[in-house]
């Protein structure tokens, strides 16, 4: 017998003639939640994580994307609606992307490397990731951005610019991604 085996064979005796519980599966799913109202937590939390965001009108996206990239070297990934690009990984200043969708509730940005969000590589490598966000992407929490995900996609999970921390709590950013995030809402 392995010692897989002789652990569920243990298990299996010790929960013998136990009854069986109803474990209730009460998770909340959907909420309703102005649209104004997510966008200010959704720029709110962002913020929070240290992040640059800016709310502007739909209009104004194109000006505002003009500004935040000066002259930077950017990567566009095929879909994005924008000319050109830098097309070196190694050499680029950053990457520029659309999202999947956004969490208010945790100031989260979800990429499933569709049109317009790029490859992994494309978003952890650079030192600045500038992502647009239309207001129609944001939900209230993580189960109704699930409901929109699709789970055979390679998902990445962006809660602010990479960081982590030693021992001592000495914040290092930029060590698994991006050590600037822009974010730009498009109202």
């Amino acid at each position: 017998m392995s010692a897989r085996e002789e652990i569920l064979a243990r298990i299996g005796r010790a929960v013998a003639g136990a009854p069986d519980v109803e474990i209730p599966r009460g998770y909340r799913v959907r909420r309703e939640v102005d649209a104004s109202e997510l966008v200010r937590l959704f720029a709110e939390r962002v913020d929070d994580y240290r992040a640059i965001v800016h709310v502007v009108a739909a209009a104004d996206v194109s000006a505002t994307v003009d500004a935040c990239l000066g002259e930077r070297k950017m990567i566009v990934p095929d879909g994005f609606d924008r000319e050109g690009g830098w097309p070196d990984l190694r050499t680029a200043d950053g990457v520029i992307t659309g999202c999947a969708v956004a969490v208010a509730e945790t100031g989260t940005i979800v990429l499933d490397h569709g049109p317009g969000q790029g490859t992994r590589a494309q978003t952890l490598v650079p030192d600045y990731h500038l992502c647009v966000v239309r207001a129609d992407q944001i939900v209230p929490g993580v189960p109704e951005a699930i409901a929109r995900l699709d789970p055979s996609r390679p998902l990445t999970w962006i809660s602010g610019p990479s960081a982590t921390s030693d021992i001592e709590l000495n914040r290092v950013e930029g060590v698994h991604g991006p050590r600037t995030l822009e974010v730009v809402i498009s109202t």
